[in-house]
């Protein structure tokens, strides 16, 4: 059986209910089922869900951006840090130019040494999303090749 295309809109809050983000206002999200294009956790609870529902997902971090791991967090001497000027706690930047390099966010600054994390800034916490699903249609064969939905409609916009 292919995978299906979902289409859905979504509020996502952390633990105290705060919204962290949302797509209400603008467009819907669309992804092909099991292609890793949506965290594991919301993407196994929306399988088999009908276009028109609206429902609550719980995530828990470990099936989100996972657990806090204490082994990302490392203190590097400030010279060997890529970043020009002052830095201060909650700066996020990119280790290398390599695009795949990680991302970490400075959680502590003294004179000699930067600390730096480099987990998801929402390893650990538990997701909820509001999600109402838009459409849900039956891959391509192409999208399926892909790896990736092409869009609401399954039309490419560009090949890959």
């Amino acid at each position: 059986m292919k995978p299906n295309v979902v289409t859905f809109h979504y509020t996502l809050r952390d633990p105290a209910g705060r919204v962290l983000d949302t797509s209400a206002g603008g467009e819907p999200i669309t992804y092909l089922e099991g292609a890793g294009q949506i965290i594991d956790g919301l993407d196994e609870q929306l399988r088999g869900v009908a276009a028109g529902t609206h429902c609550v997902v719980q995530v828990p971090a470990a099936k989100a951006y996972g657990e806090h791991d204490a082994a990302q967090i490392q203190r590097v001497p400030r010279a060997h840090i890529p970043v020009e000027g002052e830095l201060s706690i909650g700066d996020r930047f990119q280790t290398d130019t390599d695009r795949y390099a990680p991302i970490v966010t400075v959680v502590a600054v003294d004179a000699e040494t930067v600390t730096l994390d480099a987990n998801h800034p929402l390893a650990g916490v538990d997701l909820t999303f509001e999600v109402e699903l838009v459409a849900v249609r039956e891959s391509t064969e192409d999208e399926v090749r892909h790896g990736h939905a092409h869009g609401a409609s399954g039309d490419a916009a560009c090949e890959s």
